[in-house]
């Protein structure tokens, strides 16, 4: 199948690529390179240069080469939604809405990548809100412009090609790049915030499945349905963190309790969060 993937340099979308294009499938990216990056790139697919929010709008000719678009493209993190939510309506809202309608306009399916962040609450922070409102432009053109599209929501991935510097970086990425080079690594609030980190090859192996089996017109939680607390990853790492006041709009727990990806798809993640650790250090 010829397939798109909007952030295609960016973490998620790099491991779909890989695997992608391992099963045989001829690939497109769509990137801006705000946080993707360009040593992502993997040999085999196309990557253009271009933002979601303003692409040069193509007619439903252009799309309809394409069998299937991963919609990945976003600004992620809660923490800088709030310095710029200008941004993240714009690309997470706006951007999504492009893409929407285009898929709509062409008919081609769309598999989504929401948050699970959602769960916290819609106005929890600028972040969800923008993503949220992303679902809701497609439940919009699902209900009335004939899109068949699945939105899936992610709990805390990691993996390789995590972002390991700057503010865009997640706890694992970002205390895996403090240990190799001596930074003392933070924990914000008191550490026991729970987390229900999901492996980026066990994300992709459910995406696949949503894909091959064209299982659209559903929602998707893809998380282990574990949970551990930070204080623990600080002990898988063996290392004694500070601690610093709590930020804002950050859930206290987040863990997948819904068995809709197991009973539909079949999925079940494996990888382990401490297996992974001890690969990196």
């Amino acid at each position: 199948m010829r397939i798109l993937v909007t952030g295609g340099a960016g973490f998620v979308g790099t491991n779909l690529i890989k695997r992608l294009l391992k099963d045989g499938h001829s690939v497109v990216s769509f990137d801006n390179y705000n946080t993707g990056l360009k040593s992502n790139h993997v040999e085999g697919a196309i990557y253009l240069d271009l933002d979601i929010t303003n692409y040069p709008q193509k007619d439903s000719s252009y799309w309809e080469k394409y069998d299937v678009v991963f919609h990945m493209a976003a600004i992620a993190r809660i923490q800088p939604s709030f310095e710029n939510p200008k941004n993240y309506f714009n690309t997470n809202a706006m951007g999504t809405l492009n893409i929407v309608e285009m898929c709509s306009k062409a008919n081609i399916p769309l598999i989504y990548a929401g948050s699970s962040s959602k769960h916290s609450g819609r106005f929890k922070n600028p972040y969800t809100f923008s993503k949220d409102i992303g679902e809701d432009i497609i439940e919009l053109y699902t209900k009335h412009y004939n899109l068949l599209a699945t939105t899936t929501r992610f709990y805390n991935v990691y993996g390789q090609h995590q972002l390991t510097e700057g503010g865009y970086t997640t706890l694992v990425g970002r205390w895996l790049n403090n240990i190799k080079n001596g930074i003392q690594c933070e924990i914000y609030g008191d550490g026991e915030q729970r987390r229900d980190f999901t492996h980026v090859d066990d994300i992709v192996d459910a995406l696949i499945t949503i894909m091959e089996g064209n299982h659209y017109g559903l929602d998707f939680e893809l998380g282990r349905g574990k949970n551990i607390s930070v204080n623990e990853v600080a002990k898988m790492m063996e290392i004694t963190p500070i601690y610093k006041p709590s930020k804002p709009g950050e859930a206290r727990h987040t863990l997948n309790t819904d068995p809709t990806a197991n009973e539909i798809l079949g999925w079940n993640p494996q990888r382990e969060l401490l297996d992974y650790i001890k690969t990196q250090i």
